[in-house]
């Protein structure tokens, strides 16, 4: 390897470094309470060194979110054209949402359950982010249910922001009340997605 490349690699290897610092603590200590300063001297470096990869602390959330989306995208397009039953389908999307929130909760909490979240950061658009592309997913789920006839004619969006809302609530309720007494969480699961589908249908 040559210098060059060396070089490329341990920048990417710093940034990488700052991102798993700043997760970490919006995680422990919330976003609001953690500075750019507090980031810096996790990893032991300057606050400054932070700047040359990160213009701010808003920057770094929405890199950060847009990792997880990433990684949620990947997870969903391996459900795709798997099945035919475009309702199979649809659960099978709601349920790989809630699996890989509970496989990864400090990504989830970071991109979820954080105040400024995703669609508020400053100077970052929803339109063409991962966000939008993981939605999309639901969206699309819900549109071929229709196209087929498998659900009642029903308002795209506020169905796919139900469903959404719906397989959020849970994750987000698993993640953050792990010492509740719930039932069987992989029954659970189930009984919401299939209610959240049977009520398309009627």
């Amino acid at each position: 390897m040559g210098i060059k490349e060396r070089r490329v690699r341990e920048r990417e290897n710093l940034r990488q470094e700052i991102l798993e610092a700043a997760r970490a603590l919006f995680v422990e200590q919330g976003y609001d309470n953690v500075s750019m300063r507090k980031i810096a001297e996790k990893i032991e470096y300057s606050p400054t060194t932070i700047y040359l990869y990160f213009k701010d602390k808003d920057e770094l959330l929405f890199c950060l979110t847009e990792e997880t989306f990433a990684k949620l995208v990947e997870t969903l397009e391996a459900i795709g054209g798997k099945h035919r039953d475009p309702l199979i389908a649809l659960k099978e999307y709601g349920r790989a949402y809630i699996r890989f929130g509970l496989e990864h909760p400090n990504d989830y909490q970071v991109t979820f359950m954080t105040p400024q979240g995703p669609v508020k950061s400053a100077g970052h658009q929803y339109e063409g982010s991962m966000g939008q592309k993981a939605f999309d997913y639901l969206r699309h789920g819900i549109t071929e249910c229709l196209r087929q006839k498998k659900i009642r004619r029903i308002d795209i969006d506020t169905a796919s922001q139900a469903l959404w809302a719906a397989v959020h609530g849970i994750t987000s309720l698993l993640i953050a009340h792990r010492d509740f007494p719930w039932v069987n969480q992989e029954k659970l699961i189930d009984h919401l997605l299939t209610s959240m589908i049977e009520g398309l249908k009627h």
